[in-house]
């Protein structure tokens, strides 16, 4: 009843410097397909080929599609819009000659990790905003849509960045259930408020009381991740089954990408626990039948 995608960041692969472990390509597709998905997003900037016939023959070895690739770019700053530009470009063939259907787009704040955001002018944000709508023309001219996606430690992050960006773009959203509660905003309420405005999906589920440490700014993005913020469907404090079953009766036909985002210690163990390899494959199974027992219910 819902079109159901993998990620590789379940896996713990990331663009982030020092994030942690990368497991290979070969591993995480060949997982996602175990466990019965057949639609992935792209991951990092180079994790799989970027060669149009290598990419589409690695993704089929697996019975995958593509369904879209994550942007962080800055997006703010004027001296840099061509080079945005030209990013946004790259990553758009990249993702066309896969297949993809979506650009899921951040406004990165230029600086390395999710820690540190400085505050804009309203010039950079008026930048921002036009800058978005130039990469929207850029992907469309690839046959991608393009979508905003408030993330944690970018420049639409928290509750009154988002409304400020639905009331100054027409873009639509990436509704990230585990980022904007991070950032502050009850995702629920905000599908309810904005449903026509979202066309993307990424579900997650957080552990409050560590969201609470990253909103506060005691406790870093990524060491957040380590510490288990993130936890399999059903397990935390979003109200998954509740905005699944929302959007589907407000006619949502889009994409739901599973990512929960995963850190894997370089040694190969997660924390004390051993075979941390192991660990997206299970966490991601259970997310699955949790997200089973939600559609049965529709």
């Amino acid at each position: 009843m819902i079109k159901v995608a993998g990620a590789p960041i379940s896996w713990g692969v990331c663009e982030v410097p020092g994030w942690g472990r990368m497991l290979p390509p070969e591993l995480v597709l060949s997982q996602m397909s175990e466990l019965g998905l057949t639609a992935t997003e792209l991951g990092p900037p180079a994790y799989l080929p970027e060669d149009p016939a290598v990419l589409r023959e690695t993704l089929g070895g697996h019975r995958l599609t593509l369904v879209g690739g994550f942007l962080a770019v800055v997006l703010h700053d004027a001296s840099r819009t061509e080079e945005t530009l030209r990013e946004a470009e790259h990553s758009a063939k990249v993702l066309a000659a896969g297949g993809a259907e979506v650009l899921v787009l951040a406004a990165a704040t230029g600086l390395d990790g999710y820690d540190e955001r400085p505050q804009l002018t309203d010039g950079e944000w008026s930048t921002l905003i036009s800058t978005c709508a130039a990469i929207r023309e850029v992907a469309a001219g690839h046959g991608l849509s393009t979508v905003l996606h408030p993330h944690v430690g970018t420049h639409v992050e928290r509750g009154a960045e988002v409304e400020r960006f639905l009331a100054d773009s027409d873009l639509p959203l990436c509704l990230d259930t585990g980022h904007l509660l991070i950032g502050g905003t009850d995702p629920v309420e905000l599908a309810k408020r904005h449903a026509a405005r979202i066309s993307h999906v990424h579900l997650k589920d957080v552990r409050a009381e560590i969201a609470d440490e990253v909103r506060s700014g005691r406790l870093g993005y990524a060491e957040a991740v380590a510490q288990g913020m993130y936890v399999p469907l059903g397990d935390g404090d979003v109200e998954v089954g509740a905005i699944v079953r929302f959007l589907h009766e407000a006619g949502y036909g889009g994409w739901y990408v599973l990512e929960q985002d995963t850190a894997l210690a370089e040694d190969g163990t997660e924390g004390a626990a051993p075979d941390s390899s192991a660990k997206p494959l299970r966490d991601t199974a259970r997310s699955i039948a949790y997200l089973d027992t939600v559609v049965r219910d529709l």
